[in-house]
């Protein structure tokens, strides 16, 4: 593979708290910086990641605390994010990726965090097994 080629890779490890959500969606726009991104796509991509790292804090974890892997990935002019937790997994993707649908027993939370991902995303997967946790990939090619 030519050096042109290679994937550029950038990978993190985040204490679950509420207050890194702002480092990983800057960590993320520097890096996506390399592709030229129009301001929308990197306001886009930034809110993605907002909602995968805040799910793996209040639902992932729930709170307790945790680590949460951040991967990104360059390849051409293709951005790949992957948000990972160790926590207690969903049971049912598909229920968990409808509108409106959130396991926040406060009820503070709109459940709208995976629809927000598919609309500023170009695709979104989300993996999970309970009681081992959750990775949601998402993937944006950025116009340059």
């Amino acid at each position: 593979m030519s050096e042109q080629n290679k994937p550029e890779i950038l990978k993190m490890e985040l204490e679950a708290l509420s207050k890194n959500e702002e480092f990983a969606r800057v960590a993320v726009a520097v890096f996506m910086a390399r592709l030229n991104p129009t301001l929308e796509e990197v306001d886009d991509v930034k809110t993605a990641v907002s909602e995968a790292v805040t799910n793996a804090v209040i639902h992932g974890y729930q709170g307790n605390g945790g680590i949460i892997y951040l991967e990104v990935g360059v390849n051409g002019q293709e951005i790949t994010v992957t948000i990972r937790d160790t926590g207690i997994g969903i049971p049912d993707i598909k229920q968990a990726m409808e509108p409106m649908f959130t396991t926040d027993p406060d009820g503070e939370r709109s459940g709208m965090g995976f629809s927000f991902m598919e609309a500023f995303m170009d695709q979104v997967e989300v993996k999970s097994s309970p009681g081992e946790g959750t990775a949601v990939t998402m993937k944006k090619k950025i116009s340059g």
